[in-house]
């Protein structure tokens, strides 16, 4: 992101992808990816939160059916410690692409660097919207607090309650329809990015002195 140091999401998704090709490497793994963003505005280098994890954009080129095709290095620690190891073609993708100075947050401030992965227990459709029960790896679940804030698979989301390692977030029907959570179920991993601030404060602590 120009001008801030490196690059920060708000967690509101604004494309979903699709994977088109995944091509494994020595060092890790060349994946495209199909977007409906315009060719000329994605500029080579520029940082695009794919399924929450921030990745450089190391091409683009037109597809014949009118999208953009953008192609992304991932490391293998990204492979490791994400849900990106189980991308294929035609999985389908959370993107945002990174705030500009001037831009308005909208969701909360993410920096696509993702924490862990976390396990969808149980959905639970009310009319239109959907409550998911997810369970968190030890030790991230100490960083999400009830009414606060998490990116899963990069989108925004408020936690509504906190029982050990599970919690729950509530989607109303737009972020269903605008994002891929309208397909999750249980079972399903997602990326998880525990809140900044709750990271900060847990650090502040351990540092105090006795």
């Amino acid at each position: 992101m120009r001008g801030w140091g490196e690059a920060v999401f708000t967690g509101l998704i604004s494309d979903i992808g699709e994977v088109v090709s995944v091509t494994p490497g020595s060092a890790g793994t060349r994946a495209v990816i199909a977007c409906r963003y315009p060719l000329e505005s994605i500029a080579i280098g520029a940082s695009i939160a794919c399924g929450g994890p921030c990745l450089t954009v190391v091409a683009v080129h037109p597809l014949e059916d009118g999208r953009t095709a953008m192609s992304f290095d991932v490391s293998r620690e990204t492979l490791q410690r994400t849900t990106l190891g189980a991308w294929q073609p035609g999985t389908r993708v959370n993107l945002e692409r990174s705030l500009r100075q001037g831009d308005e947050l909208g969701g909360h401030m993410v920096t696509g660097h993702v924490d862990g992965v976390a396990e969808i227990v149980t959905r639970h459709n009310h009319g239109d919207c959907a409550a998911f029960a997810l369970e968190a790896p030890e030790p991230l679940h100490r960083f999400i607090a009830e009414k606060g804030s998490v990116a899963l698979d990069g989108t925004s989301l408020t936690v509504n309650r906190v029982h050990g390692r599970r919690f729950e977030v509530m989607l109303i029907p737009h972020s269903l329809a605008a994002t891929t959570w309208g397909e999750r179920r249980a079972g399903d991993r997602v990326n998880l990015e525990v809140d900044l601030m709750a990271r900060y404060v847990a650090r502040l602590k351990e540092t105090e002195p006795q």
